[in-house]
């Protein structure tokens, strides 16, 4: 599946973030859009639905908060169920896999030197 990934800051400091109306419009099955960068790091909304390709990244933690419907993380061992209002930090070079079975809104803070894909793919897909 194609994903539609914006790295471009759409929001300059002290402008209002209006991540409900970017999340609303959302046509795409998965998007996201960079919102707004922090200090190193940069804070992305995605919309999703559907499954991602496994990957990890070799310097940078990952921290995946659901705003609304239903996250999947498939990690090596196990698979992280999150709710709105729950979230999970995915420690750099842990290979994971992000699934929505149904529209889902997240908000992803990372750095910002983050390659979005990842920085490559070591272990198949889990059985």
């Amino acid at each position: 599946m194609p994903y539609a990934i914006h790295t471009d800051v759409k929001f300059a400091p002290l402008a209002v973030i209006e991540a409900g109306t970017l999340a609303d419009e959302c046509n795409e099955r998965w998007w996201n859009q960079t919102l707004s960068r922090v200090n190193d790091c940069v804070v992305r909304l995605g919309v999703f639905e559907g499954e991602f390709h496994f990957h990890h990244h070799d310097r940078e933690d990952e921290l995946f908060f659901v705003l609304e419907g239903r996250l999947l993380i498939d990690l090596e061992d196990r698979t992280v169920e999150l709710l709105p209002r729950q979230g999970l930090m995915v420690p750099r070079s842990v290979e994971h896999r992000t699934r929505a079975p149904t529209r889902t809104v997240v908000l992803m803070i990372e750095a910002a030197t983050v390659e979005p894909t990842g920085d490559g793919s070591t272990s198949p897909v889990p059985g």
